[in-house]
């Protein structure tokens, strides 16, 4: 029996170095899990022990969303710095053997990963290499060659052109000649499947990409949105591990990597990453072109422009509401985000920004990192507007009533005194 490691070793290969409705990549019409098989990975070979519909649902307390080590590791950080992602069509999960880059009778993607491994130190871009769903005859027929962030794709690739493929397209980054290459548009959404691989891949996995299937029917996106399951990634302990490769708004191609997905996260990444553009961080796992410390270090930022973002926000909802300090002192609820984490986050903002010392204390200390001044400029620039009118409208009732006591004391002495004078000429003039 393979060791765990064996095990956990992804299928996908990292080579480090110096409008129409037939979506480009398609989906199994059979979306059920799969048992993982301990057979010789020499060969291709069928899974004969595909789960039905009914077998998926008992494994699931085991392998699926609600096994016993579901979302219990961090998941930022998690990816592998890399640069380029290929991916082969080929086949389906079904027939995947468990290390598809050494099965003897499939020839192509053996020798693609050979020829790959072989020139990975003339690779100017580290690259990946991992299998997705293929069918003949389809928009993604066995042998299409799918690259990101190229955003390219070339048709029929064959065994008799692998060396000169990978010379031409991942040595040299230029064009294969014999292949034309096509360009994608759309999101590209690629799911881990690869059941003979691990288990929690195989009944995960395709629950997702069929509900994938169900939203972008949903909300008309044919054309726009691909899915396609694919082989092996690697952390499968995150298993559903979902990638998505998205052109932003400044056409650069950005692939974000996403793990413990649920059907019910399937929406929120449809609308919020795929529409929207923002990263969805409780269950970013990295990020394609990043390391893993500018992973975290991304991470970081974002979560505190998004506490900083849902503060402005509450901060205009209680400025409507009337005076802000009695709004969020008073009536909590106008100051938080429906009562989840962002609310702890924009507590955290409100008693930051209630005291200037320690916004400027903040400010001193970071004043180092480049990247925080931007938000720390923003803090201070908020401060500056509601601390300041916190402060000095207290000031100044304080200074209006020394004045008036002032005018009092003053008003009581020249009373005196004209009292006197008067007295005193009363008296002059009786005498």
């Amino acid at each position: 029996m393979a060791s765990n490691r064996e095990r956990e070793e992804s299928l996908t290969f990292t080579i480090p170095s110096s409008s129409s409705h037939s979506s480009p990549i398609t989906v199994s019409d059979q979306l059920d899990s799969y048992l993982a098989d301990p057979r010789s990975a020499s060969g291709s070979f069928q899974n004969d022990g595909l789960l039905s519909a009914g077998d998926a649902a008992a494994a699931d307390p085991d392998f699926g969303f609600s096994r016993p080590d579901f979302r219990q590791s961090p998941l930022a950080g998690t990816v592998e710095l890399y640069q380029r992602h290929v991916f082969l069509c080929y086949k389906n999960p079904r027939v995947w053997p468990p290390r598809i880059e050494a099965a003897e009778f499939d020839r192509l993607p053996r020798l693609l990963h050979a020829a790959v491994v072989a020139r990975k130190s003339h690779m100017k871009k580290e690259t990946r290499l991992t299998i997705c769903e293929g069918h003949d005859g389809t928009e993604t027929s066995n042998g299409d060659v799918l690259i990101f962030p190229d955003m390219v794709r070339y048709r029929r690739l064959t065994h008799f052109d692998v060396e000169t493929f990978v010379e031409e397209v991942l040595v040299k980054d230029g064009e294969w000649l014999p292949g034309t290459p096509e360009a994608l548009r759309g999101s590209f959404v690629f799911v881990c499947s690869h059941g003979s691989r691990d288990r929690r891949c195989g009944v995960c996995g395709p629950v997702l990409v069929s509900r994938f299937r169900e939203e972008i029917e949903l909300h008309g996106l044919h054309g726009k949105v691909f899915v396609s399951p694919c082989s092996h990634i690697g952390g499968s302990q995150y298993a559903g591990n979902v990638i998505v490769f998205k052109p932003c708004k400044n056409g650069e191609v950005t692939g974000h990597w996403y793990g413990y997905v649920t059907p019910d996260d399937v929406p929120l990444l449809l609308q919020h990453h795929i529409i929207k553009g923002d990263v969805l961080d409780s269950l970013w796992r990295g990020q394609m072109g990043l390391s893993v410390e500018e992973q975290m270090k991304q991470q970081e930022q974002r979560l505190l422009l998004n506490g900083l973002r849902n503060l402005e926000e509450s901060t205009e909802v209680c400025r409507s509401q009337g005076n802000f300090v009695s709004c969020c002192q008073s009536n909590a609820s106008c100051c938080q985000s429906n009562g989840d984490s962002s609310f702890r986050q924009n507590h955290m903002f409100s008693e930051k920004r209630m005291d200037p010392d320690v916004i400027e204390t903040e400010a001193k200390l970071s004043a180092d990192n480049k990247n925080n001044e931007s938000v720390l400029s923003r803090i201070n620039r908020i401060n500056s507007a509601k601390g300041a009118s916190l402060k000095f409208p207290t000031m100044t009732t304080w200074l209006d009533g020394w004045e008036q006591e002032d005018t009092y004391a003053a008003l009581a002495v020249v009373c005196a005194a004209v009292s006197v004078a008067i007295a005193y000429n009363c008296y002059k003039q009786l005498r």
